[in-house]
């Protein structure tokens, strides 16, 4: 009689390692993928929110309110600054709403958090009164130099992140040449209070997104040398 053959435990305890090591294996390279498409995801959305964010920078700019003439209702000041101010922590624009004819104002404001380093946008609901326009204009003052949070906020207003900087500057182009325009103690608009032709916007992207380093962008008024 023939007796049957097995395996022995030390057989077994040999495949049962095989597999657990080819499991593992296994397990770290799908784990491994799913991280790797997992930074795809994320880098690629702060790209595209970064590009949202730039555009939405043009378009604020090219949709800038310029003020027919002094008027008693405003407060005190140039028209010119009205329409745009920049103290060195904030950027306050008065643009117009181009989506519905007649829709009227918007006051926005860009600033980056010194907590952070956020870049945020914050925008005003639209404005249809020379009061609501101010209250606006002061509240994105204050907005500036608080830590409120994103989204909705009171009076239907709204906050948004664009990206972590490590630091930003702006430069105005006047008389054919890009200056500091808090370099002679003013907002850059000068005696005259004219809006500058150009607008610079240096940033320093945060390290540990999707984009990184040193950006530059050019503004252009967009009747500059006549264009239309």
């Amino acid at each position: 009689m023939k007796t049957g053959r097995g395996f022995t435990l030390v057989e077994v305890l040999v495949a049962l390692t095989i597999m657990a090591v080819m499991a593992a294996l296994t397990w770290r390279g799908i784990d491994g993928m799913a991280r790797a498409q997992a930074a795809t995801h994320r880098a690629t959305d702060e790209v595209l929110t970064l590009q949202a964010g730039l555009a939405q920078w043009r378009a604020d700019l090219d949709a800038m309110m310029t003020w027919p003439s002094e008027t008693g209702a405003m407060p005190a000041g140039a028209a010119g600054r009205r329409s745009l101010a920049w103290d060195g922590r904030v950027l306050r624009v008065t643009r117009m709403l181009t989506d519905t004819p007649g829709a009227g104002l918007r006051v926005v404001a860009w600033t980056r958090r010194a907590e952070g380093g956020q870049w945020l946008r914050w925008q005003s609901a639209p404005l249809r009164s020379q009061a609501a326009w101010i209250a606006a204009w002061d509240e994105a003052a204050r907005w500036s130099q608080s830590t409120a949070p994103q989204g909705s906020l009171a009076g239907g207003a709204q906050a948004v992140a664009v990206a972590a900087l490590t630091g930003w500057q702006l430069q105005y182009f006047r008389q054919n040449a890009w200056t500091n325009p808090l370099s002679d103690g003013t907002d850059g608009l000068g005696d005259t209070n004219a809006l500058p032709d150009g607008v610079r916007l240096a940033i320093d992207l945060a390290p540990g997104q999707g984009l990184a380093g040193p950006m530059q962008i050019d503004w252009v008024r967009p009747d500059f040398g006549g264009a239309q």
